[in-house]
């Protein structure tokens, strides 16, 4: 049996929550977390660089020069690509990168991603995030104290103002370098990969677990 440790806002373990290693997805999805993050990364892409060939550049279409007889080499047009001011010869054009992830492999990517950070000891769970102050030192504070001085992903619920975490927290942590903040059921493979520590609270636990027990159909009891 895993633990996960529990903390409250001041940083201060609480208590631990035992996770069962047949909950967890260990055994597979490497491939499918990569295809995954690609996917999600290439879809960040804007794919709005262009260059102009030679038919879009401004100039004349009239022969520099005549074709035999002046000793230099021939040229139909100042906007040939190896002239300066010519043409962008096999340019970049708008494209869409976007690719699309099977859902059912998306799902093991997460559950993947997810119970590799459970394993890992690299993911903790606060009962709740109301500040009574929206005081950024604070926030700095609740994280030493639980010993995460590298990159933290918070996960809170997705109706976290209903008492899950507070407009004081969010404010408290918004000038903390390296540190993210996301609603449950928006969490992907890519913030899961991206930040070293993950901290979530109690009932966005329960929401990720439910996301991890529609892969191993396996529920906590």
């Amino acid at each position: 049996m895993s633990t996960i440790k529990v903390y409250d806002k001041t940083g201060a373990v609480t208590g631990e929550k035992a996770v069962n290693e047949a909950q967890l997805v260990l055994d597979r999805g490497e491939q499918a977390v990569k295809d995954t993050v690609v996917a999600i990364l290439n879809g960040y892409r804007a794919g709005t660089a262009k260059t102009k060939n030679k038919s879009e550049v401004s100039g004349t279409g009239k022969k520099p020069w005549k074709q035999k007889g002046t000793g230099r080499a021939s040229f139909g047009s100042s906007r040939n690509p190896v002239w300066r001011g010519g043409g962008v010869a096999f340019g970049p054009v708008p494209r869409d990168f976007s690719q699309k992830v099977n859902k059912k492999v998306a799902a093991l990517a997460f559950a993947r991603a997810l119970s590799d950070k459970i394993a890992a000891g690299e993911l903790s769970v606060v009962d709740a995030l109301n500040f009574d102050e929206p005081k950024t030192k604070k926030a700095a504070e609740m994280f030493k104290a639980m010993g995460l001085t590298r990159s933290c992903l918070v996960i809170v619920d997705d109706d976290a103002l209903a008492g899950d975490a507070n407009d004081n927290f969010f404010l408290a942590v918004g000038n903390l370098p390296e540190v993210g903040v996301a609603a449950a059921g928006e969490t992907d493979v890519y913030m899961l990969c991206r930040f070293k520590n993950i901290v979530v609270t109690a009932k966005a636990y329960e929401a990720l677990e439910a996301r991890l027990a529609r892969v191993t159909g396996k529920a906590d009891k």
